[in-house]
């Protein structure tokens, strides 16, 4: 039985004639009647008299268009409680953000939540990302800010910005004397990368076609970390687009490009695929835009609201 069947029924008893509820219900006479058919053929009872006119409801059909009355009112209220859920703009976000995204994007989407959604709490988790994952299937975070695509079918990805790599290179390397360094080219010496399980270190080892296990590939638990050991060691590493910023400017004439190709990382909002509070996700994914450089934003983001 569905709904629409509960409609039909309903709809039939308010008009007593099977003509006047199709056309209330906006289908034809013969299917309205079709599908009361089988829902009498399910339920192995006559809902209506056909030989009285106007039509009427056998006894045992009263008792079911009262139930199906109940059920069409529940659902109503069901989806009233969606909407609301879906427009909301106050209440609480749990929100997941990895390391090597969380510098540069938690410290003004605090500030910007907190002066243009006062009744927004947001609370942030920050982890690597394969608790991230977990603690979203378990439905302990709302929703997450991680590198994609994660490969996971019980998840959703709304990319929200991509971000390019650069080289962080001390003068004492031979590139250093290079504008631009080809990808293809980066020397595996004296790499300086994350520690074991953060998604940056797997994308930066893929970048220079080097093994996790390669070993001349030493290891930091920052980015932070990474800049000051290329400065008091030498070597060099790469880093995400954003975190140039955060440099002394003597540091960001050490900054070269990479190209050939040049490579990129997508960063998104990951939330399972029951997640109702729309509104909520359009406010969060509308302050990370307005932090992230324009040129850098998902184009779809730009246009478009998220719809789920």
């Amino acid at each position: 039985m569905t709904l629409q069947q509960m409609e039909y029924i309903v709809a039939v008893d308010k008009y007593r004639h099977f003509v006047k509820a199709a056309k209330a219900c906006g289908v034809t006479q013969s299917t309205l009647s079709s599908m009361i058919h089988k829902l009498e053929e399910e339920l192995d009872v006559q809902i209506f008299d056909r030989d009285s006119h106007p039509v009427r409801p056998t006894l045992c059909g009263e008792k079911v268009i009262s139930q199906a009355k109940i059920l069409l009112f529940n659902a109503a209220q069901l989806r009233e409680t969606v909407l609301s859920e879906k427009e909301q703009e106050s209440g609480e976000v749990n929100m997941g953000v990895i390391p090597t995204v969380a510098p540069y994007i938690l410290p003004r989407l605090f500030k910007t939540m907190h002066g243009s959604y006062p009744a927004v709490t947001l609370r942030v988790s920050e982890a690597r990302a394969a608790n991230i994952v977990q603690r979203l299937e378990r439905a302990e975070l709302d929703m997450a800010l991680l590198t994609t695509p994660l490969g996971n079918a019980s998840l959703l990805e709304i990319p929200v910005y991509y971000e390019k790599f650069v080289a962080y290179v001390s003068p004492s390397e031979p590139v250093f004397k290079l504008k631009e360094i080809d990808s293809h080219e980066l020397p595996t010496e004296h790499l300086w990368v994350l520690q074991e399980g953060l998604c940056l270190r797997n994308q930066v080892l893929k970048i220079c076609k080097s093994e996790s296990g390669y070993s001349a590939i030493y290891e930091a638990g920052s980015i932070d970390t990474l800049v000051k050991i290329v400065d008091e060691n030498g070597g060099y590493t790469i880093i995400p687009e954003l975190h140039v910023a955060l440099l002394r400017d003597d540091q960001q004439s050490q900054i070269r490009k990479i190209v050939n190709p040049e490579p990129v990382r997508e960063i998104s909002l990951v939330v399972r695929h029951d997640y109702v509070r729309e509104r909520l996700l359009n406010i969060v994914a509308g302050c990370i835009r307005d932090i992230i450089p324009e040129h850098m934003v998902d184009s779809r983001l730009k246009k478009f609201a998220i719809k789920l």
